[in-house]
This record gives C-alpha cells, sequence and structure tokens, in this order.
C-alpha cells in the first residue's frame, strides 16, 4: 500500500519562506479553483475573475518570505479575494458604467425559474446571502465568517436561520 503525504498549508508556507518555488506551486495549485470562483461569484465576469485570481496570489507571493499563517488559508484569501474584486468592479463601473443595483447580486438571477438556487439566493437580502454563500459555498466556519465581517458568532447564526428559514 503506498501512502501519499500531504504537506499542510503551514509545511508549505515555511518551505516557500525558506525559497522553495515549488512549495509556492504547490499551495497556488491546492487554492486557485477556490480563489477563482469566489472571484466570479464577486465580480460575476469570467475575464475579471480570471485577473482577479493573478492579482491575489501575486499578492500573496509577495508576502514571502516572512510570511506567517495565523489561520486557515481560505481565511486569509477570502477578504483579499472580496477586495480585489471590488476594486476591478470599481474600475468597471467608472468606465463602462454599469448598473450598480445588478452588481449587489451574486450571480445572474434566471426570471424563468422561481425555483432556482439563482433566484432564491437573488431573494434574500445582501446580509442573509452574503452568510449563506460565505458558509456553503466558500466552507467558511462561524467564526471565520464573524471575523471577517466584523459581526459576532450570534449574528452570524442569527443571519443564517434566518436566510434558511426564508
Amino acid at each position: 500500500m503506498c501512502s501519499i503525504f500531504v504537506d499542510s498549508d503551514r509545511d508549505l508556507i515555511t518551505r516557500i519562506n525558506a525559497g522553495d518555488a515549488t512549495a509556492f506551486e504547490t499551495l497556488y495549485f491546492r487554492y486557485r479553483d477556490w480563489v477563482l470562483r469566489l472571484a466570479k461569484r464577486f465580480t460575476g465576469d469570467d475575464d475579471d475573475s480570471l485577473d482577479v485570481m493573478q492579482e491575489a496570489f501575486v499578492y500573496l507571493y509577495r508576502k514571502f518570505p516572512g510570511f506567517t499563517l495565523t489561520a486557515r488559508m481560505t481565511t486569509f484569501l477570502w477578504p483579499v479575494v472580496r477586495n480585489l474584486s471590488l476594486e476591478i468592479k470599481r474600475k468597471r463601473r467608472m468606465s463602462l458604467a454599469i448598473d450598480e443595483a445588478a452588481l449587489d447580486l451574486p450571480y445572474p438571477v434566471q426570471a424563468n425559474h422561481p425555483d432556482d438556487l439563482q433566484a432564491v439566493l437573488a431573494a434574500l437580502s445582501n446580509e442573509h446571502r452574503q452568510v449563506v454563500l460565505m458558509r456553503f459555498v466558500d466552507e467558511l466556519t462561524l467564526e471565520e465568517i464573524g471575523s471577517l465581517l466584523a459581526i459576532p458568532i450570534g449574528t452570524v447564526k442569527s443571519r443564517l436561520h434566518h436566510a434558511i428559514a426564508l
């Protein structure tokens, strides 16, 4: 029987800090799809999502040497991707005058399918939708959501409860 050792994120970061470029590549491949999905949700555009993904990993790369991971990698990357996505959306609004109301939706809504997940998400308030997506799509813990949104864990639980009850 063959056992495969998979480095933890912290092990990879230690190796990257020591100059191991292949460790950064491993970290990139581990999180690129997650970052791309999150960026797509925030930007709503495939090309912008790719730009955000690239910029997020450039940002991470510039943290080395000396980077210390104090939480899960997704907890570190989530606000980076969100902020980069918002910046791209701001630039697009300025250059293309995009309707701001449409940008608040994480997915395009198809009015012909009222039972569709997209329609259900669109019916939620921004606060409820954000917590649901962070928990069930981004797979963040309740504590991580509270920390990222700067709200108490009780508020996170309440928003999840009310969103699911709707």
